[in-house]
């Protein structure tokens, strides 16, 4: 059930991240980062509860950061520029 719960955040924060992207809000960021935050903390609990594929866990778990996190900071400087084109 973890794991299905996990699947299905991890999937809809990747979605989220590239609709934030094009449409970048701040109250749209604060979800994307809610929802990465619920990925690494399932996806943390089901490291814990089956260590046996740790190192193969881990790197994905890194490259989904990876993607994410790019994906955040340029919606974070695309938002930014926008606002300062209001200013």
């Amino acid at each position: 059930m973890l794991l299905l719960l996990h699947i299905i955040i991890a999937t809809t924060s990747i979605i989220y991240t590239a609709y934030v992207y094009f449409f970048p809000s701040k109250s749209k960021l604060n979800i994307s980062y809610a929802l990465v935050a619920g990925t690494l903390i399932s996806g943390t609990f089901l490291l814990i509860s089956t260590p046996s594929h740790m190192v193969s866990t881990c790197i994905t778990g890194l490259t989904y950061l990876g993607f994410i996190s790019v994906g955040i900071i340029s919606a974070r400087h695309k938002l930014a520029k926008s606002v300062d084109k209001l200013e």
